[in-house]
């Protein structure tokens, strides 16, 4: 099988899902034009493997790996998730090995269980029971004080995990980004050029890393700063936002590459 001309690869609330419906509808243009090609769009997110598989399976994406839980890991095509694993057990492993001073402020996802994650989240039952399967990373709250957050990393980080703080939780991994992924899955498919897309600071590194890295407009603010100096390849940034700036940018993007 001949390697693809290109790979996609995208985040989603926001850039190709819409910030207030997460609709994605008016992206469909660019990803039919995408599949017709045989183009593998890759989705990538913080959601878990359960969580991302139901999109996948939504837009017919599944001939194309996902990247989940922020890059801490992968989905493969085709494959189901399995919550848990071997990695998943490591890092909750690690975490309870602390001193109980270090533990015991941070409350993760399997700390508070479904109903808890609802409650603090402000997901409906089912969402939270998906966002709490996890394979990779724990994300928690933090209810220490700043001194004890530093020695709480420094423990963890010992133990090679990373502690990350986003903008509502501070989550736990063994480490991996986006861009970490996506040369994972380039390789994967021989893919000698990448296309990503994103609408927020934590896309930068997944941006900076491709052949073209495309910043959706973000009507929210926290916008991207200027990824010129860094970036591997070109910048390009939509005037509209969301799934119409994602086929704004990708309609000719394809016209360009493929014709």
């Amino acid at each position: 099988m001949n390697p693809p001309t290109f790979m996609v690869f995208t985040d989603l609330d926001g850039t190709l899902l819409d910030h207030a419906s997460y609709s994605h509808a008016p992206a469909h243009p660019a990803l039919e034009a995408l599949k017709a090609r045989g183009i593998p769009v890759v989705l990538a997110s913080s959601k878990t493997g359960p969580e991302i598989a139901v999109l996948r399976r939504e837009l017919g994406l599944e001939g194309s790996p996902a990247i989940v839980e922020n890059g801490a890991g992968l989905l493969p095509a085709h494959a189901d998730p399995q919550p848990g694993g071997e990695i998943y057990q490591r890092l909750r492993q690690g975490l309870e090995s602390l001193p109980q001073e270090l533990r015991a402020p941070f409350k993760g996802f399997a700390d508070m269980g479904p109903d808890g994650v609802a409650q603090d989240a402000g997901l409906p039952l089912e969402k939270a029971q998906m966002a709490c399967q996890r394979s990779y990373s724990e994300p928690g709250t933090w209810s220490g004080t700043p001194e004890q957050e530093d020695r709480f990393k420094a423990a963890l980080a010992e133990q090679g995990i990373m502690a990350r703080r986003g903008g509502r939780y501070l989550t736990l991994s063994f480490g991996g980004t986006k861009a970490d992924r996506m040369a994972e899955a380039a390789a994967d498919f021989r893919a000698p050029r990448c296309v990503a897309l994103g609408d927020a600071p934590n896309d930068a590194e997944m941006l900076a890393a491709a052949d073209i890295g495309i910043v959706i407009a973000n009507p929210h603010g926290n916008a991207l700063p200027d990824l010129a100096d860094s970036a591997r390849g070109e910048i390009r940034r939509s005037t509209k936002f969301g799934p119409e700036g994602w086929n704004e940018m990708m309609l000719p993007l394809l016209s360009e590459w493929t014709d």
